[in-house]
C-alpha cells in the first residue's frame, strides 16, 4: 500500500487547511484510516481515525471540534480538515492504514508526511 499526502503549508492562527491522502496498491476501502502528527522534538501523536466500513470516527481531545477525518473510498482518499488551527498544532502530518488504534506501532503503512506550520 502506498500512501501519499499533500495539502500542507504555512498558515496563520485561526485559518484552516485540508490535508488529502491518497492511497494505492490494495482495497483501500477496507483499511481503517489514521491522522498522526509529529512536531520537532517530539513523539508522533494521535489525530484522528476513521473506519473503513461505516465512517465511524473519533479524535484527540487537542483537535475535537476543530478537525474533521472524513474518506472518499471512491477516489481512495482519506481527508483532514483542520480548522481554527493554532501554533500547537504545527507539526508534520502522517497519514497511515489499516489500524483502529491511537498507538502509531499498530500501523502497517504510512506515507511521507507534509508540513503544517501555524504561525502567530
Amino acid at each position: 500500500v502506498q500512501l501519499v499526502e499533500s495539502g500542507g503549508g504555512s498558515v496563520q492562527a485561526g485559518a484552516s487547511l485540508i490535508l488529502s491522502c491518497a492511497a494505492s496498491g490494495r482495497t483501500f476501502n477496507h483499511f481503517n484510516m489514521g491522522w498522526f502528527r509529529q512536531a520537532p522534538g517530539k513523539e508522533r501523536e494521535f489525530v484522528a481515525a476513521i473506519g473503513w466500513s461505516d465512517g465511524r470516527s473519533y479524535y484527540a481531545d487537542s483537535v475535537k471540534g476543530r478537525f474533521t477525518i472524513s474518506r472518499d473510498n471512491a477516489d481512495n482518499t482519506v481527508y483532514l480538515q483542520m480548522n481554527r488551527l493554532k501554533p500547537v498544532d504545527t507539526a508534520v502530518y502522517y497519514c497511515a492504514a489499516d489500524s483502529w488504534a491511537t498507538t502509531s506501532t499498530h500501523y502497517d503503512y504510512w506515507g511521507q508526511g507534509t508540513q503544517v506550520t501555524v504561525s502567530s
